[in-house]
């Protein structure tokens, strides 16, 4: 599992700042202005070889009782919680107030290891800057720059010293591995206990029943799986329960530790703006994906068909997994849905060869070439590949890394119609060639 580093500290001390430069996004809002960032924020990061999770929260305020900030106080407690690895951002500028010390005396009692992350430190000494924040009694302090970058890398590596390497991604087991995920309630661990064919996990008519991601051997048709029910992912700004104080950070674990995810949503309920981040993250994550719309018995066809519209239009960036429409509770559709999940692992994995991959690049071409970026039009030469689980294509050329995001798109269509690409996302890397006459101009 990826570790996970939550940044903790008062309002305005520059958590997003640093939280978009380890995430190297835009992810996080930033402004001068304290209080912006409310809710629990995720995003993945990676330093050399070692990925990990980082948490942004809201300005902490553990001594307030009632109100947004009570609840912004509760919102980073389970952060903390969740947290292998906490990382304490003070304001180098303003220096140690009280406010910091009552987050140390908090931070004192937790469990996870805490680096203090003296921020804002650009352009001054860095021994007096570090001196005062001795007195919190959390180690040594880290001056740093997150607008800068300055001392950020050596921070993190701080932070992740004692988490090792993670193994290679195509594991040696033989069993693949299934994360099942959605919204609370929608069926997961009841289609679980159907597969198993005993009530191996806790399913109950009430949301947040699974507080922690369950890994379960299974055998079907010959082929081992590892099941993994996780969590139900609520909505930002309703994790609030202790119940749940585990389940968004172990899901999105589970997923980044996947082959292959069953999204399920409940088509007796409206398919929400929940369900769609939920995918998207499984998308960024690079994760094979099948669709389980459950519950589909008992509607009339009317709903149905306007359940299908509403799936097109609200997960049509979904278009390259199968959809099926299950009843985890009678045991309807599901050997048709693990036929996906075969087929999507073996796209996943899929091994592309690099001479076809430069035929079907130049068919594309010569079907249609890339729009001219300015005066000069890309012109992709050849292809290879350049990963698996999700596949990776590397097109090399002259001035393709100006190729346009509508060209690009038809170029991972057509990749994925020639080598039979369904259900796993597909990444498109692109490498221009260096100019031979760049260098001769200024001679």
């Amino acid at each position: 599992m990826k570790p996970t580093l939550v940044l903790v500290g008062r309002p305005n001390v520059g958590k997003s700042t640093l939280f978009n430069r380890l995430t190297r996004s835009r992810d996080a809002l930033v402004a001068d202005q304290p209080g912006l960032t409310r809710d629990r924020h995720y995003g993945h990061g990676k330093l050399g070889g070692k990925p990990y999770l980082v948490v942004d929260t809201g300005g902490f305020e553990p001594l307030v009782k009632d109100g947004i900030l009570h609840e912004m106080a509760r919102q980073t407690e389970q952060a903390i919680a969740e947290a292998d690895a906490v990382i304490f951002v003070v304001d180098g500028h303003a220096g140690l107030t009280p406010h910091d010390k009552e987050i140390a005396n908090r931070l004192r009692r937790t469990g996870p290891p805490v680096w203090v992350a003296v921020n804002k430190a650009e352009g001054m000494n860095r021994g007096l800057v570090e001196s005062e924040f001795h007195e919190l009694g959390l180690g040594e302090p880290n001056a740093i720059s997150a607008a800068h970058g300055e001392g950020v890398r050596g921070l993190v590596e701080l932070a992740l010293e004692r988490f090792p390497e993670p193994a290679d991604e195509e594991r040696s087991s033989s069993a693949i591995r299934v994360a099942i995920v959605g919204r609370p309630n929608v069926g997961k661990s009841t289609l679980i206990n159907t597969l198993l064919g005993e009530e191996r996990v806790i399913a109950f008519d009430a949301p947040g029943t699974t507080r922690d991601a369950i890994e379960i051997e299974f055998e079907k048709n010959g082929r081992h799986y590892a099941l993994i029910d996780t969590a139900g992912m609520r909505k930002r700004g309703k994790v609030f329960e202790a119940i749940e104080k585990f389940s968004v950070v172990k899901t999105l674990q589970a997923i980044a530790g996947a082959n292959v995810v069953i999204l399920m949503v409940d088509a007796q309920a409206d398919i929400s703006e929940q369900d769609a981040h939920i995918a998207d993250f499984i998308i960024q994550s690079g994760r094979a994906l099948v669709v389980a719309v459950n519950k589909w018995d008992g509607l009339d066809p009317y709903i149905r068909e306007q359940t299908r519209l509403t799936l097109q239009r609200k997960l049509k960036f979904l278009d390259f997994a199968q959809f099926h429409f299950i009843s985890a509770r009678r045991n309807t559709g599901l050997p048709a849905l693990f036929r996906s999940v075969d087929a999507a692992y073996a796209a996943a994995m899929s091994k592309l060869s690099t001479p076809r991959l430069s035929r079907v690049l130049a068919d594309a071409v010569s079907k249609q070439a890339p729009p001219k970026h300015g005066v000069f039009r890309p012109k992709p030469r050849y292809a290879h590949q350049g990963g698996s689980n999700p596949p990776i294509i590397v097109v090399h050329g002259n001035a393709v890394d100006q190729i346009s995001d509508s060209y690009r798109r038809y170029l991972e269509h057509t990749f994925r119609e020639a080598f039979k690409l369904q259900g796993t996302p597909l990444r498109i890397q692109f490498v221009t060639g260096k100019n031979p006459y760049d260098d001769k101009g200024g001679k």
